[in-house]
């Protein structure tokens, strides 16, 4: 899989940019967000997801891990294409897809152009305990959502093997770590309260 493209851009479009890396031209597909600060000329970094199809392999790209996580996680919900799941993320921060799923709250993802509310509520049903699993703060980015982060960190220490009780006791002892924190911290620290147990 290619992670990650760092080089000059060569060209732009509406829906799209080239950058040349080596001599190679890579042509990715990016959310609007990506194009605001793309010119020819200027040096650019992208998170990429290849999608494979029998006819073609494109390549996505965007501004952050979290992004690219979530344009990935998307696709895994029946019906949603690479050009719904970029959709989403030209509307909705991931945080906010995040919050609206676990929120069962399929209204929200309807302002994304091709999901109507049956297509939102599939994709609310098969990505709600999913969506747990990206680790969206885990490279340094703040806490953000009481719900979310508690769940995210209860459900990780579930599958490190602890029971739902214990791992709830332990995120309530380190709770208060999740103002100034990453998940990524904060389940540190609820692991360190489980060993001294």
């Amino acid at each position: 899989m290619i992670a990650t493209i760092s080089g000059e851009v060569i060209a732009v479009d509406a829906t799209s940019v080239v950058v040349s890396v080596s001599g190679i031209g890579f042509h990715v597909s990016v959310t609007p967000q990506v194009i605001t600060r793309a010119s020819v000329g200027v040096a650019l970094t992208l998170h990429t997801s290849l999608v494979v199809r029998a006819d073609a392999l494109t390549l996505y790209g965007f501004e952050s891990t979290a992004e690219r996580k979530m344009f990935e996680l998307l696709l895994t919900a029946s019906g949603v294409g690479p050009r719904t799941a970029l959709a989403a993320l030209a509307v909705f921060t991931p945080a906010d897809l995040i919050t609206a799923i676990r929120a069962q709250n399929p209204v929200v993802l309807t302002k994304i152009a091709g999901i109507g509310h049956k297509g939102a509520q599939k994709i609310v049903i098969e990505l709600q305990e999913k969506v747990l699993a990206l680790g969206l703060a885990d490279s340094g980015e703040r806490v953000s959502g009481d719900e979310v982060w508690r769940e995210q960190v209860v459900s990780g220490l579930q599958n490190l093997g602890w029971n739902q009780r214990d791992a709830q006791n332990a995120v309530e002892q380190v709770a208060h770590l999740a103002v100034d924190h990453g998940v990524g911290e904060v389940m540190r620290a609820a692991l360190q309260t489980l060993a001294r147990r």
